[in-house]
């Protein structure tokens, strides 16, 4: 299905395996030109995971779970307050390379942070998103068939000390921060998804659409 729609599902708290099924199958249905591109927004319950090549020996926590999966990267968290993106898309229909998307995803949360009033950048050689030398947004795709999945995970009202149990893309967990850190408050989770939605589908110069989970009979 070529369009020039993208589909934002909004799954609001999801467990890690649950949402790894519907992610696989909305990327076979994506392949097969059935949905356009669709982009999944939630948060997860407390997790770990490894890229394909990880190193389990960073993963220093052993008391919450941990999954080895197919995107790229090392070990990361996952938890309550953190928006974690899930982006289907079809980088061929969209004529992106790997880098272009990982850029847009990047200036996607760089403009977000803007309209809180924080300053963001990259770092060469360490996708993602930093600010002030730490880093807040993280990123680890993989492709199927040239279509995306796997994403990112922004840290809004994230529990920093999570990052404790790993060493986050082989880093120490002190370089890890939090918008919530950053401006010294909690900050309203579904206002980021809506600007994070906003933009990225302006940056792909797409129509969107944001459905909850449930409206879309998932």
């Amino acid at each position: 299905m070529s369009s020039d729609r993208i589909d934002f599902i909004d799954l609001g708290l999801s467990d890690y395996l649950d949402t790894h099924r519907l992610m696989l199958k909305l990327v076979d249905r994506r392949v097969a030109g059935k949905i356009p591109d669709t982009v999944l927004l939630l948060e997860h319950p407390d997790v770990y995971t490894l890229g394909r090549r990880g190193l389990e020996e960073n993963v220093l926590d052993k008391s919450i779970p941990l999954y080895r999966v197919e995107r790229g990267g090392d070990a990361t968290y996952h938890g309550p307050g953190q928006l974690v993106v899930y982006p289907i898309i079809s980088l061929a229909e969209n004529k992106l390379g790997v880098a272009d998307l990982v850029k847009t995803l990047e200036e996607s949360v760089i403009r977000v942070l803007a309209e809180y009033g924080v300053k963001a950048s990259r770092v060469d050689g360490k996708p993602g998103v930093w600010v002030d030398g730490r880093k807040i947004a993280s990123i680890g795709l993989a492709l199927k068939n040239w279509v995306s999945y796997h994403g990112l995970a922004f840290n809004v009202n994230t529990d920093l000390e999570k990052f404790k149990g790993i060493k986050p893309c082989g880093m120490d967990s002190d370089v890890m921060t939090s918008l919530h850190i950053i401006k010294g408050h909690r900050i309203e989770l579904a206002g980021v998804k809506k600007l994070f939605a906003e933009t990225l589908a302006s940056l792909l110069k797409k129509q969107y659409l944001v459905k909850a989970g449930a409206d879309n009979g998932i």
